[in-house]
């Protein structure tokens, strides 16, 4: 598990210019704490929500506490996304992934295709296996979770250079870590971007793996727990 160390409880106020947010924590005093999601964190940022925050230890940072969760109408979610890549690799790291045990050794922020980094790069006597790492907090009615919550030409750049690495010896994976409670199954938002959608369905015809897992998150820490069905859309759409 990917442990927390004493997370302070306040109450959202407000997000904004993107990676800021006002909280208010108990007696009343507000402080302004760095939000890491580039998202639009459609359900997570209500005002009034409960939040927790972590305190980094660097004495030069601006704003020295970080927004990590927050209780959500369907549950907690964590909304620090590169949280994610670190739960990924801990459970590769510790086997937990069916179909993958054969790659022990792991490898981060690997440069590959046209100026890209993989978050994560598997190595083992079958090969290489390049793995993208995105973090999924949309929850949608019926506990349906969609990525991305925004238009992301970054995501579509992601997919590409995944196709691009396929070869005999060489695996391509995309892993949606799911990071809201309230989430039981994941697809590709189309109608938020569609272009994502279809660059998704190309990267699934040419090779490219996909796995989706649901994580245990709580105050104390997060870790993967089990696999959710993936489809690049909705049931029923």
């Amino acid at each position: 598990m990917m442990q927390f160390d004493g997370l302070l409880e306040g109450r959202l106020l407000r997000r904004y210019k993107r990676f800021l947010a006002d909280v208010e924590m108990p007696g009343g005093k507000v402080v302004t704490v760095h939000c890491p999601n580039t998202g639009a964190m459609t359900g997570c940022a209500e005002p009034g929500s409960r939040v927790w925050l972590s305190t980094s230890a660097v004495k030069t940072r601006k704003y020295p506490h970080t927004w990590e969760l927050v209780d959500t109408a369907g549950g907690l979610a964590c909304i620090h996304s590169a949280r994610a890549n670190q739960v990924v690799r801990e459970a590769f790291a510790a086997g937990l992934i069916p179909g993958f045990r054969d790659y022990p050794e792991i490898s981060a922020e690997v440069k590959y295709g046209q100026g890209s980094r993989a978050d994560l790069v598997l190595h083992g006597a079958p090969g290489r296996v390049f793995v993208e790492v995105k973090s999924v907090t949309l929850c949608r009615q019926g506990g349906q979770g969609a990525f991305p919550d925004a238009v992301s030409e970054r995501g579509r750049k992601h997919l590409r250079e995944l196709q691009s690495v396929l070869a005999a010896d060489t695996r391509a994976l995309l892993f949606f870590c799911v990071f809201h409670a309230g989430v039981n199954k994941v697809s590709a938002a189309g109608d938020i971007d569609p272009g994502y959608r279809e660059a998704l369905a190309q990267a699934l015809g040419a090779g490219v793996e996909v796995l989706a897992w649901r994580t245990s998150i709580s105050t104390a820490g997060l870790a993967l727990e089990r696999e959710l069905p993936f489809s690049i859309d909705p049931p029923g759409a």
